[in-house]
């Protein structure tokens, strides 16, 4: 009777009313789920299956941390309505809107999102990088092409497939660049990247997930090219960027 054309959705006051009329034993945490779900989807109505797997063991990381959150109501108006918010805020909710494919994720992250602890790693990585180019500048008297001048290429954190013994070299070339062009191309993708995708999912993923794509790069120079020098973090920068392309593809997928 509720859904006569058997679409597998009824509408978000229907259920609430039903619900009540009735007396179901539903948790009102998890009514609250079910009402951003049904607000964050194109029909605006509650999904029979929805409803099947939050009742159900079959539950999903969302729902599972939206329950252990315990009873706290989740506001029911749509982030982007949101007025009055800082600056920091607006930038959080940006970051949830950026980041996160569904509209139940981004209000609880946006509402329980904590400044503690902060994104430093990708800001203290490009901080180190600019204080080391300036550092090498200075010394060198060269801005630009500093790979060209025979000093620089005699510092302990260059990597060359020859010095491989030096183990500490395969991720501390991430702290030269060749000139300012690169370091401010890094440096900016490394900070709107980088930034928002440790806010979301942490200082130790992305971390990790930075690490690595400098790793792979020393390591594919010295399978590829037995004399260059590597110099700069676009290794890492390649791996923020493919990241970032993931979150792209989920967040169209979760807008259609």
């Amino acid at each position: 009777q509720l859904d006569p054309e058997n679409t597998g959705f009824i509408g978000v006051e229907t259920f609430a009313s039903l619900v009540h009329s009735h007396e179901l034993p539903l948790d009102p945490a998890k009514l609250d789920m079910l009402v951003a779900l049904a607000q964050g989807n194109d029909e605006g109505q509650v999904c029979y299956q929805e409803l099947v797997d939050l009742i159900s063991s079959k539950r999903s990381s969302s729902f599972k941390r939206a329950i252990a959150n315990g009873q706290r109501a989740l506001p029911r108006d749509v982030l982007l309505d949101e007025t009055g918010l800082g600056i920091y805020k607006r930038f959080v909710r940006y970051v949830a809107y950026e980041i996160l494919p569904c509209e139940m994720d981004r209000r609880w992250y946006f509402y329980q999102h904590r400044t503690c602890p902060p994104p430093v790693f990708m800001a203290a990585v490009t901080l180190t990088q600019i204080i080391v180019f300036l550092c090498y500048g200075a010394r060198l008297n060269k801005w630009v092409l500093q790979t060209y001048h025979p000093e620089y290429m005699k510092s302990p954190l260059v990597y060359h497939p020859g010095h491989r013994a030096r183990a500490w070299r395969f991720l501390t070339y991430m702290f030269m660049h060749v000139g300012l062009e690169q370091l401010g191309f890094n440096a900016l993708l490394q900070l709107m990247i980088g930034v928002p995708l440790e806010m979301v999912h942490g200082i130790l993923r992305i971390s990790f997930l930075y690490l690595a794509g400098v790793l792979a790069g020393s390591l594919t120079v010295s399978i590829t090219d037995m004399r260059a020098p590597l110099v700069g973090g676009s290794g890492g920068v390649y791996a923020l960027c493919s990241a970032h392309l993931a979150n792209v593809v989920m967040v169209s997928e979760g807008t259609r």
